[in-house]
């Protein structure tokens, strides 16, 4: 599975960005998804998942009711909104691909974006 993450860029405190990754898969709405985010100096951290059919999901308590992920089956993409960006959701994102879980723990991920860059300014 080839996954491709774009959507990045420089945005504001208090804008909004909209991330997609696009999967090659045949088979996408097998997997479980999720989206990661690395900053310079610290490890790769959690930030949402989704199961496969998108009824489900789970978030990072420092992005809940601001970062909204969303899933298109039939597009073989998912989908991260995020809005009131704040300086420190300034990272790499990186999206995700899992056959087993949509949780927080990277080891369960199986494949991996190449990541896009997000910056927020203050």
């Amino acid at each position: 599975v080839q996954l491709q993450a774009f959507g990045g860029g420089l945005v504001q405190a208090g804008g909004s960005l909209r991330l997609s990754c696009a999967a090659s898969a045949r088979t996408f709405s097998n997997y479980a998804m999720g989206w990661f985010r690395q900053a310079p100096g610290k490890e790769r951290e959690f930030v949402v998942g989704i199961g496969w059919s998108g009824a489900n999901t789970k978030y990072a308590d420092s992005v809940k009711g601001r970062f909204t992920i969303s899933r298109d089956n039939a597009k073989n993409t998912v989908y991260l909104q995020m809005n009131s960006l704040k300086p420190e959701d300034t990272a790499v994102y990186y999206c995700a691909a899992s056959w087993r879980s949509y949780g927080s723990n990277p080891e369960l991920y199986d494949y991996w974006g190449q990541g896009t860059q997000v910056t927020v300014s203050s």
